[in-house]
C-alpha cells in the first residue's frame, strides 16, 4: 500500500531527547517493518495540537495534496489520534490513517508467532479498539496477519459489536489467566534447578537477537527492522567457570510504547521481573543512544523495584565496531556482529553470578581415582590441582547442585 508517513510535533516543544527528523526517522523505519511502500514522509510544525484534525486544516488541505499526487491510500500519523481526529483527518486527506499505536499494533500482530504472543496482541488491538468510534476491526478478513488498522480485501469495513469484543477480551484474559500459570509452572521448574536466569533488554534494533545468537549458538529471528523479534526465546549458556545460566532474549522496547501493549505484554515481560540479572543491551552507535536508554529504564521502573535497575543490571554497549576507538564508555563494549568482547561479557557475568551460584569445594582424592577427578571436570572449574603421593588436593568450584551431588558420591564411597 502507498503509504505517508507525518510526524507531528510542536515547535515550543522543550523536549530536546530527539530531534523531529529522528523521531519521523523512526516513524519510517516502524512504517517499513512491514513492508508499506512509503511515497514520503514529512514534519508537520505545529503551533498547537488542533482538536479537530490535530494538524490543522490548512495543513491537511497540503498534504492531500501530495497524497493524490503519489496515489497514496495510506497515512501513518507518528503520534496519538483520538477517533473524532481520525475520522476527520480521513475526510481532511481523503484516505485512510493510522496513528502510532495502531501501527504498532499492526507489527506485533503480524510478527507474533506463538499462541501466548498472539493472544497478547490480539487482547491489546481490542483494547484500543473498544472506545474508539472507527470501525476498522476486520480480523475476519486477515490475510497477512495483523488487526485490521490498514483496512482488509476491497478495503471494507466491517461494523463492530462492542458485547462481541467484550464477550472475546474476557476469554483471550481467561486463556492468558492459564497461560500464565503454567508459565509460572516452567519458572518453579528453573527455580529448582537452579539456574540462574539472564534477561536481555533494551531498546528495539539495539541487536539483542543477534547478542543471543552469538551467545547461545541459536537461531533466533535477527534483522535490521524494528521488533523482528517478540516472543521470548529461552537457551541454556555455559560459563567459564562450568556455571550454567538460562539467557532470555524478550520483546525491545520503543518511545512511547502504546499503554496497551505495556499491559498487554505485562505476563511476557515477567520473564525480566524473574531474571537475576538484566542485560541493558544498547546501540551505542546509535545518535539517540542516550534518549534510548531513557526509554528502556522507563518501561523497566514500571516493571521493577527501582534498586534493581541499579544492583542487578549490567549495560553491553553493543556495535562499538561501528564507533571511533575508546569512544564507548560506561559498560562493557562488545560487538555481537563480529563476536568482539563476547568473553569480556561472558568472564563478567561469571564474576557476577558465581559467588550466588556456586561453591568452592577443598577436595582430596585419591590420584588412581580417575572416574572421579573427570567428573569434577567434567562437572566444574577445576581451581587448582597439587599432587601429595598418592593423593590429589583440589580446589574445584561447583554449581550448588552439583556440589550436593558430588557430597552425595562421596558419601556412598566411604566404608561403612
Amino acid at each position: 500500500m502507498k503509504t505517508l508517513v507525518i510526524h507531528p510535533y510542536l515547535k515550543k516543544d522543550t523536549d530536546n531527547r530527539r530531534s523531529p527528523q529522528a523521531r519521523l526517522d523512526e516513524a519510517v523505519r516502524l512504517t517499513q517493518a512491514i513492508s508499506l511502500e512509503i511515497k514520503a514522509s514529512v514534519l508537520v510544525p505545529l503551533a498547537t495540537y488542533r482538536p479537530a484534525t490535530l494538524i490543522g486544516q490548512g495543513k491537511a488541505e497540503e498534504l492531500k495534496a501530495l497524497i493524490e499526487q503519489h496515489e497514496i491510500g495510506l497515512a501513518v500519523v507518528d503520534g496519538s489520534l483520538s477517533p473524532v481526529q481520525q475520522r476527520n483527518l480521513e475526510k481532511a486527506l481523503g484516505c485512510k490513517a493510522i496513528d502510532r499505536t495502531a501501527l504498532i499494533l499492526e507489527i506485533f500482530g503480524a510478527r507474533a508467532r506463538t499462541h501466548e504472543g498472539k493472544l497478547q496482541v490480539e487482547l491489546a488491538a481490542l483494547e484500543y479498539q473498544k472506545s474508539r468510534l472507527v470501525r476498522s476491526w476486520t480480523h475476519l478478513e486477515r490475510q497477512r496477519g495483523g488487526f485490521g488498522f490498514l483496512g482488509g480485501p476491497g478495503e471494507s469495513q466491517i461494523e463492530i459489536d462492542r458485547r462481541l469484543i467484550r464477550d472475546r477480551i474476557a476469554k483471550i484474559k481467561r486463556e492468558l489467566t492459564g497461560v500464565t500459570r503454567t508459565r509460572e509452572l516452567h519458572r518453579k521448574t528453573r527455580r529448582d534447578v537452579p539456574y540462574p536466569v539472564v534477561a536481555l533488554v533494551g531498546y528495539t534494533n539495539a541487536g539483542k537477537s543477534t547478542l543471543f545468537n552469538r551467545l547461545t549458538g541459536a537461531d533466533v529471528r535477527a534483522m535490521d527492522k524494528l521488533f523482528a523479534t517478540l516472543d521470548p526465546t529461552l537457551r541454556t549458556v555455559r560459563l567459564p567457570s562450568g556455571l550454567k545460566i538460562i539467557l532470555s532474549d524478550t520483546v525491545g522496547f520503543i518511545s512511547e510504547l502504546p499503554h496497551e501493549l505495556v499491559a498487554a505484554f505485562r505476563a511476557t515481560l515477567e520473564e525480566v521481573t524473574e531474571a537475576d540479572l538484566l542485560l541493558h543491551v544498547r546501540d551505542v552507535s546509535h545518535p539517540d543512544t542516550g534518549a534510548q536508554k531513557a526509554d528502556v529504564l522507563g518501561v523497566l521502573d514500571s516493571l521493577l523495584p527501582p534498586e534493581t535497575l541499579h544492583s542487578d543490571m549490567l549495560e553491553v554497549l553493543n556495535k562499538v565496531d561501528l564507533l571511533p576507538e575508546g569512544t564507548a564508555e560506561g559498560g562493557v563494549g562488545v560487538s555481537a556482529l563480529t563476536g568482539f568482547g563476547l568473553e569480556a561479557l561472558l568472564s563478567i557475568l561469571d564474576a557476577k553470578l558465581s559467588s550466588q551460584f556456586m561453591a568452592t569445594l577443598a577436595i582430596a582424592l585419591p590420584a588412581s581415582d580417575g572416574e572421579k577427578l573427570a567428573w569434577l571436570y567434567r562437572h566444574g572449574s577445576v581451581v587448582s590441582q597439587e599432587e601429595e603421593g598418592d593423593v590429589l588436593h583440589l580446589k574445584v568450584r561447583l554449581t550448588h547442585e552439583n556440589a550436593a551431588r558430588w557430597e552425595k558420591m562421596r558419601a556412598k564411597s566411604q566404608p561403612a
